[in-house]
């Protein structure tokens, strides 16, 4: 009896033992799984929030590479128009240097075409019927003189030129009251002088008494001896607009 209580309690103590190492074991297994499970709880969550990042970056990239794909294009429509627009500058470009080649070949060939009517202008206001005389030669010697400005184009001149001939055709089609300075027999007098186109040039003394008229054959006034004064009264006053219009007498000389 007392031998088999001894064994059973040795059994129970062992037993006991054993149990408790193998819960000591179990505690300390659980204690590993359950650290084990939240490292891993916690590297699933650091690798979705890896996940989660990369997938904004992703989105961010997505995102960045359409917008650059949208300037790409773009660009692309901007350096076509910029190519067309080039093209055609260079096509104007062209056309320009051709236009400046014409130009200076125009120029070589307008230039002694404008000193000729220049020229030609001068000569005939020397040999014309010489009304507005001064006026007339300083219109040719102003011509002359842009002529040899530099900062006039050749537009310009021409221009000019062409102004001084229509004004010398307008005289044509004309009729001018003036006064101005005539020497009679030695005596430099004012006399008003009356322009019929270019059909008649006649003067008359302020006071009346004296007339002459422009002989063309002679190439000199002539002393109209007290003929036509009246008429010459009349016209003047017509042409001055002091009377109104009426039919005008005046001497027209066979030379004319």
């Amino acid at each position: 009896m007392g031998f088999e209580s001894v064994n059973k309690s040795s059994i129970i103590i062992t037993a006991t033992l054993v149990f408790m190492t193998c819960a000591s074991v179990h505690a300390q297994d659980l204690q590993s799984v359950t650290q084990t499970a939240q490292s891993a709880t916690a590297d699933g969550a650091a690798s979705q929030s890896r996940i989660d990042k990369l997938d904004d970056e992703t989105d961010t990239m997505t995102r960045e590479y359409r917008a650059a794909l949208k300037q790409l294009a773009s660009l692309r429509e901007y350096n076509a128009q910029l190519e067309k627009l080039i093209k055609a500058q260079k096509t104007e470009m062209v056309s320009i240097r051709r236009q400046i080649d014409d130009v200076t070949n125009v120029d070589r060939t307008i230039m002694p075409l404008m000193f000729r009517m220049i020229d030609a202008l001068e000569q005939f206001v020397t040999l014309d019927v010489p009304f507005l005389a001064s006026d007339r030669k300083a219109r040719v010697a102003n011509l002359r003189a842009l002529m040899d400005r530099s900062d006039a184009n050749p537009a310009e001149k021409y221009r000019k030129i062409l102004e001084a001939y229509e004004i010398e055709n307008e005289y044509g089609r004309t009729i001018e009251a003036y006064e101005g300075e005539m020497d009679i027999n030695g005596e430099t007098r004012t006399v008003s002088f009356l322009r019929i186109g270019r059909v008649a040039l006649v003067y008359q003394t302020l006071d009346g008494d004296e007339s002459g008229a422009w002989d063309k054959a002679q190439n000199r006034f002539v002393d109209l001896e007290g003929d036509f004064n009246s008429e010459l009264r009349s016209a003047l006053r017509i042409a001055k607009q002091q009377a109104a219009p009426d039919l005008l007498v005046v001497p027209v000389l066979a030379g004319q």
